[in-house]
This record gives structure tokens, sequence and C-alpha cells, in this order.
């Protein structure tokens, strides 16, 4: 009968299987954390009067649609005069930590200007930025209200004297034989303050109907006319019965006169004459197609009618 074999006996430590699940965890947390750090973008501080609707880990700053970025703490300033919020940017979103960036806040909002932000009655408040061109800061002041919409690219903008603004906004729409072509840019008093001076941008493929002796009237709000054959409504579309907005229209024959070039001043007038409305000049363009649709709706009412 041969001897029993000798056990070996190791002398390296041994790790207990308790403690594997822990370390791989461990591992996939460390993995998570490198991940976050490594998207993670600059922080920086916004300035706001009021902080109404602005959340913590929950309001996001958004771009074209796109987030890129998220409020981290928001606290009273240390004179009670508003709110700094406290946002860190995604990593590809350094360009809204440079000087001249504008931020402001979008809420749900129904009003004469329009529609907006109906969206955020479900998802909350968030924040929209305009990206500046200067060197990198730290510090913003938030505005109070949505920055005017940049001029598009193509198209001429026109100037409108008038006695009085009445219901025309920033946002309303420019038409042409009640068809849409541009909308309202600016608006501001004259240098002497004697009248009003409303900026327009005409798109590119409706540029050639605003000729030198084209005639621009306000088509927006209520307009009612009680005379001796009866009382008279002015025939306007629901955008600009919201919203305001202007008409115009171009004489034809000898009169339809050259292009009006970019920056040319008109008057506005309160009702349009009733020869301006016979005008039908025979102008070539190339005018798209246009889908009319409520895309501010058409996310949010299936939605609330769920609820």
């Amino acid at each position: 009968m041969s001897p029993p074999i000798a056990p070996k006996v190791s002398r390296l430590p041994t790790l207990p299987l308790i403690w594997i699940v822990p370390l791989i965890a461990l591992g996939v947390c460390a993995w998570i954390g490198l991940g976050e750090l490594r998207s993670r973008g600059p922080e920086i501080s916004i300035d706001f009067a009021d902080g109404t609707g602005i959340e913590a880990g929950k309001t996001v700053l958004e771009y074209k649609g796109v987030t890129v970025g998220m409020v981290r703490a928001v606290t009273l300033k240390p004179d009670l005069s508003g709110v700094s919020v406290s946002l860190r940017l995604n990593r590809g979103a350094a360009v809204f930590a440079n000087a001249g960036s504008e931020f402001w806040v979008i809420h749900p909002e129904i009003g004469f200007s329009g529609v907006r932000g109906l969206d955020t009655l479900l998802t909350g408040s968030r924040l929209n930025a305009r990206p500046g061109s200067g060197p990198r800061t730290k510090n913003f002041r938030g505005l109070n209200d949505p920055p005017a919409v940049e001029t598009p690219i193509k198209g001429r903008s026109y100037y409108l004297k008038c006695d009085r603004l009445g219901s025309l906004t920033v946002g309303a729409p420019v038409y042409y034989r009640e068809f849409k072509v541009g909308e309202v840019e600016a608006t501001r008093l004259s240098e002497d303050s004697t009248s009003v001076l409303v900026r327009i941008h005409v798109e590119e493929p409706y540029v050639d109907l605003v000729r030198t002796g084209t005639r621009f009237w306000n088509a927006g709000g209520f307009n009612f006319k009680l005379g001796l054959f009866g009382a008279q409504f002015n025939d306007t579309s629901l955008e600009s019965l919201i919203a305001g907005g202007v008409a115009f229209a171009t004489p034809d024959g000898d009169e339809l006169g050259t292009p009006a070039p970019n920056g040319a001043l008109f008057q506005l007038s309160p009702d349009p004459d009733k020869a301006w409305l016979r005008w039908a000049p025979q102008i070539s363009i190339e005018a798209p197609e246009v889908v009319t649709k409520a895309p501010e709706l058409a996310k949010v009412l299936p939605a609330l009618i769920k609820h």
C-alpha cells in the first residue's frame, strides 16, 4: 500500500466569492462615472429676474430642439433681486459659455403674438439659448423675454411708417392676397417720436411682389364699421386676428414700377382702399408649395386628450 500524497498548501491569498459582486458593481459605477466626466462641459451661472418653472435636475437647456445642458441648482441672489441658475453644459456645447450668448425661459404662452411653448404644459419649463462669439466666461444675465427671431438670410426687409402700432407685434404675418409671404421683424418709435416704424421681412420667393408703388395696410384685429347700409367686418384670418398682421397690394399696368430695394420706406394705412383690392398684376415668381399646420398643437393635443 502506497503512502498518501501530501496535500499542497498554497500561500497565495484567496478572495471570498462574496466580494465578487460588489467589485463588479464598483467597476460598473466607475465606468459610468468616467463616461459622465467625459461628457461634461463647462458650468455656467445665469441670473434671472424670476425663477418660476426652473427646477434643478429637471429643467434642460435646448438649442434647436436638442438638449445641450441641465440645470444643477437654483438659488436666490444675496440681494434678493432675482435668482441665480447654475447650469452644466454638455461637452459639445461649450460654445454657449462664450460671451454674448443669450438665455431665456420658455413658458406656455397664449397671447396676441401667437401660441408658444404649449409642450411645456406637459414637460415643464425649459431654457433656450443663442450662442455668442466672445471670449469664454461663466456669468450671464438671462433675458426676460425671448429675443427677436433671427432674420433669414434670403429676402428683403422694408420699413412701414404709421401713426399708431395697433395690434401689430413681432412675428405677426405679412400677407399678399391673403397668402403669408413674410412677418414683422421689429417695431420702434421714430427718431422724432411722432410715428411708429415697423420693420417687416419678405421672404426670397416673394420679394419681387413689393414694388415702388406697393401699398401696405394693417390687416389685423377686429375691424367693425357701422354705416347707413349696415355693419361690415373686415375679412381677416384667425392668425392675423390674434397676432395682428400686415397686407399689401401692388398696382398693375404702367404703375407696376420696379422692385423696391432693401430698406425701402412705405406708409402703413389703417385700412385698404377699394382700388388696391382690385389690383392684380402679373409678376412671375417661383413659390414653393406650403403645407399649413400647427406643430405646437399637434404635439400637445394627443397628450392632453389622454389626461
